[in-house]
């Protein structure tokens, strides 16, 4: 494949410490760099704080640029600097991730360079936001079906969202599991042992359900604790409603930074809980699968396409104390499943979603994709949510399993949970 120039707009940037864009643009980016190809990643600096700003990180380009220091604003005033220096130095296709950056997009546009949105969750439905934000939001997922050449994916389930409510095709892009064997040295550290303790990583936000989970966990007999990793820079209430809800067995460790601690409270759980609603694939979710974490996760159909016959799911407080009982009750059960875990993180690979990306980019670069839709024909509403099943279609980059044969070793929960 020819040499061509791609620029990823619109995350935090790389070295990737925040989320799940920036994870995708360091892996996605630093293969397409080792396949010849100039990658430049626009990255946020923080005013005030004195880091490091390299040029140059795992072979790709690095152009540093500020964002105001305010949530709804940090994002797009962000992307808009990006944009006018990316229009300024042009490249064959552009990657723009999170569809909130969709305004900006007639500007690329307009300088004829070629672009593809990946366009994230169902934003709207975060809690965070008002009803001017989630009117935003709303508003901009149109304007993205009406001004990108291609729109990217990281689920069937947001897939089938916008096929639904705006009749308009996505290339399905999902992200990879690093399938990680870690050790337990550091768990000592933290007065922990393999199995011994529940675990949460999320950010605290109304949608990924820390309170939730919490509360179900308090309202169990559990023996083992409850450990619970994550922060948020703009939830102090939520944050306190969290505590509020703990009792003397949830220990709360605030953000972990150190990948290699992180990894084996991943891998060494009794279960890993996930509470995620409203993103697509999630990449801490991958991230513990590839760990061989057991699961218990909010019943949602992004959740379902990723652990499908592996995992255990709630919804109520009740669902996660009932399942918290149960998964002390069943340790080979629980081992059993964390096994099927890791064997199903083999089918998300990162040199199958980067090998995408960059027959996509080609496809821009080629101004090969198929003629834009319009807006929308209507507005999204909660008709056009995902089904709590996910769709039983895998991307290109996900590779099928089969199904272990004979009954499911969750045969024993109710029939609404399978």
């Amino acid at each position: 494949m020819d040499r061509m120039s791609i620029a990823m707009v619109g995350t935090r940037g790389v070295p990737a410490r925040y989320g799940g864009f920036e994870t995708a643009v360091e892996e996605i980016g630093r293969r397409l760099a080792d396949a010849g190809h100039r990658v430049v990643v626009y990255c946020r600096t923080v005013p005030g704080v004195t880091e490091t700003r390299p040029r140059r990180h795992l072979g790709m380009e690095l152009v540093h640029l500020p964002a105001a220091r305010k949530r709804s604003l940090e994002t797009l005033s962000h992307t808009a600097l990006s944009v006018a220096h990316l229009v300024a130095h042009r490249t064959d296709a552009a990657f723009v991730f999170n569809a909130a950056n969709a305004p900006l997009l007639p500007v690329l546009r307009a300088a004829r360079i070629p672009v593809a949105t990946h366009v994230d969750g169902l934003e709207w439905r975060r809690a965070k936001w008002g009803g001017a934000g989630r009117r935003y939001y709303r508003a901009a997922e149109s304007l993205a079906v009406r001004w990108s050449d291609a729109l990217v994916a990281d689920a069937q389930g947001i897939a089938d969202y916008y096929r639904d409510a705006f009749d308009a095709p996505t290339t399905l892009l999902t992200y990879g599991a690093p399938v990680i064997e870690p050790g337990s040295d550091k768990l000592a550290e933290l007065g922990l042992e393999r199995g011994g303790y529940h675990l949460v990583v999320a950010r605290f936000e109304p949608e990924n359900h820390v309170d939730l989970i919490v509360d179900g966990y308090t309202r169990s007999d559990a023996a083992k604790p409850l450990v619970v990793v994550g922060s948020a820079p703009y939830a102090d209430e939520y944050t306190r409603r969290v505590h509020a809800l703990a009792d003397d067995r949830v220990r709360f460790l605030g953000g972990v930074w150190d990948q290699d601690l992180l990894d084996q409270l991943y891998a060494h759980c009794a279960t890993y809980l996930h509470g995620h609603s409203v993103g697509g694939t999630n990449p801490s979710l991958l991230r513990a699968i590839g760990a061989g974490a057991a699961v218990t996760a909010f019943d949602v159909s992004f959740n379902r396409e990723v652990i499908a016959d592996a995992g255990r799911f709630f919804r109520t407080p009740e669902d996660v104390a009932r399942e918290i009982a149960a998964v002390e009750a069943d340790p080979v059960g629980t081992r059993r499943a964390g096994r099927r875990s890791r064997e199903l993180a083999l089918r998300y690979d990162w040199d199958a979603v980067a090998a995408g990306y960059e027959e996509l980019a080609a496809t821009l670069a080629a101004r090969r994709f198929p003629r834009r839709r319009p807006s929308g024909r209507r507005r999204p509403t909660e008709a056009d949510l995902p089904p709590t099943r996910p769709s039983t279609t895998l991307p290109d980059n996900v590779v099928q399993l089969p199904t272990p044969a004979g009954p499911s070793h969750w045969e024993h929960m109710p029939a609404a949970q399978q």
